[in-house]
């Protein structure tokens, strides 16, 4: 591997970064604006549809099943051959979204109803739903051509502007929240047209660069071409096995609409949270990871292709586990520094810090799985990484009773063991077939990163004061709370150092 592999991942995750943070000022500003009730839940549910979908397409989905095809088009056809295989892709790919999106919009009715039973009894909340629901939908058309342009981009290395791109949808929805929501009688309608426009301006910000490569698609359909074919058998299996943790939260909203008011609220401030490491590791290493596997593939260099597998597993173990260590034992704090305002209570904090805790417990699973699955969709077979899928999401539905000790905090728990179980299978898998061999030093490393860990979650239990937080105004949170993040982080790498693992090693390896 080359110095280029380690760039690449710190761009996409510099880039990533730029999106979450923006993230999160959306959602502090959603959650100061509109508080927790039953508007912003029928909002939530709405949104999970659309934003589902954007996971899906643009964090893998698409990616997966479209990388292994276009890199032997890249290897075998003429460029003129290859710009006639993305014209039909993209054609093809734009008229089945737009056929989804014309029915998702007739039975939308039908779909708030299946992902939140329990507004129903609330005839207003319903109907608020389907209308935000109908107005996001065309996202969908939309965030599946960038998708699209951004596999194309990412396999001629270019990384930047389809990682940054994520951004603008929280752009969008922050200007809405500030300029279109008073000119709404429910304000909340705003944030539904922010994610509207986002679509249309997301597509537009990969034209450009398209253009530069020669590789602007001109739209046609034509679905018995044989990469086109080859594309679109492969997209849904793809699309399953990237999705399992996603169905799972869709699932945990389903449920949680029958619970308490406000679970619903809950359980999506600490997903958002749970999806910052996430986008920021697990989906920065998986989009660099995928396009290089995709060429180790097409060359039959099995060593090369085993060597990127090992380098993004210890990648996601350096990091995964102290943002674990972090995430459960700072919940609350992370949560009322940035979402405690007006109608954000101190009881939402306390019950959202809850599911917090639940999903992190899951972390290293999300991230194992965003590695681990490119080490089977790159050599184009979608069929294991669907069959664990189906395991781990029947693993979560029964693991669902757990909602009646735990309430809303239970759900989210059954979704980390799922995503455990998940990571698992696929990592069992791929040592089995002995497509994955692990480079010498593992277990060393293993033993190093858990001792830093050790050391971290001691100095934060010891003097972190969460009883506390609740008391200091606005600005005391913050700088606390940055203060305690930078000692965690200063203890986890003095200890990593301390105990002989050299980080530039790692950097190198890739």
């Amino acid at each position: 591997m080359s110095k280029h592999f380690f760039k690449s991942t710190l761009a996409v995750s510099v880039m990533t970064l730029i999106s979450r943070l923006l993230g999160f000022v959306r959602d502090m500003l959603i959650a100061r604006f509109f508080g927790v009730d039953l508007a912003t839940d029928a909002f939530f549910v709405a949104f999970k549809i659309p934003n589902f979908l954007r996971r899906l397409f643009t964090e893998g989905a698409v990616a997966h099943a479209f990388m292994p095809v276009l890199e032997d088009y890249k290897r075998q056809s003429s460029q003129a051959g290859l710009k006639r295989f993305l014209d039909k892709a993209a054609g093809t790919l734009a008229l089945v979204l737009m056929l989804i999106t014309l029915l998702g919009i007739v039975i939308a009715p039908l779909l708030i109803f299946l992902l939140a039973p329990g507004f129903a009894w609330q005839g207003g909340q319903h109907n608020l739903a389907v209308q935000l629901l109908q107005i996001t939908l065309p996202y969908l058309l939309c965030i599946g051509l960038v998708a699209l342009a951004g596999s194309v981009l990412n396999s001629y290395g270019q990384f930047v502007i389809p990682a940054l791109t994520p951004a603008l949808l929280n752009l969008s929805m922050i200007a809405a929240t500030i300029w279109l929501a008073p000119l709404f009688d429910t304000p909340v309608t705003a944030l539904a047209w922010g994610v509207f426009i986002a679509g249309l301006v997301q597509v537009s910000c990969q034209l450009p660069a398209l253009l530069r490569l020669g590789l602007m698609p001109r739209l046609r359909v034509d679905f018995g071409d044989n990469g086109v074919s080859r594309f679109m058998r492969q997209l849904l299996p793809a699309i399953f096995s990237v999705s399992v943790t996603q169905v799972n939260l869709l699932l945990d909203t389903l449920i949680a609409s029958l619970l308490a008011a406000g679970s619903v609220s809950w359980l999506y401030y600490s997903e958002r949270l749970v999806e910052f490491p996430q986008g920021l590791l697990g989906v920065a290493a998986a989009t660099v990871i995928l396009p290089r596997l995709a060429k180790n593939h097409a060359e039959d260099d099995p060593c090369a292709f085993s060597n990127g597998l090992d380098w993004g597993l210890r990648l996601v173990l350096l990091v995964g586990m102290p943002a674990t260590v972090g995430l459960l034992l700072l919940a609350e704090p992370i949560l009322s520094t940035l979402f405690q305002y007006h109608e954000f209570s101190p009881l939402d904090v306390q019950f959202a810090g809850r599911s917090l805790k639940a999903y992190a417990v899951g972390l290293l699973g999300y991230l194992f799985v965003r590695v681990l699955v490119p080490g089977f969709t790159a050599r184009q077979d979608m069929k294991t990484p669907v069959r664990y899928g189906i395991y781990a999401m029947l693993a979560s539905l029964a693991l669902n009773v757990l909602a009646f000790p735990l309430a809303h905090a239970g759900l989210a728990l059954a979704t980390s063991l799922g995503a455990l179980l998940n990571a698992g299978l696929l990592l069992k898998k791929l040592r089995q077939k002995q497509v994955y061999r692990p480079v010498e030093g593992w277990r060393l490393f293993f033993l190093q990163v858990m001792l830093a860990s050790a050391a971290m979650s001691a100095v934060l239990y010891h003097f972190v004061d969460v009883a506390e937080w609740n008391r200091w105004h606005s600005v005391e949170r913050l700088v606390n709370l940055l203060v305690w993040v930078l000692v965690g982080i200063t203890v986890y790498v003095s200890t990593l150092l301390l105990s002989g693992l050299k980080l530039r090693h790692l950097a190198m390896r890739a």
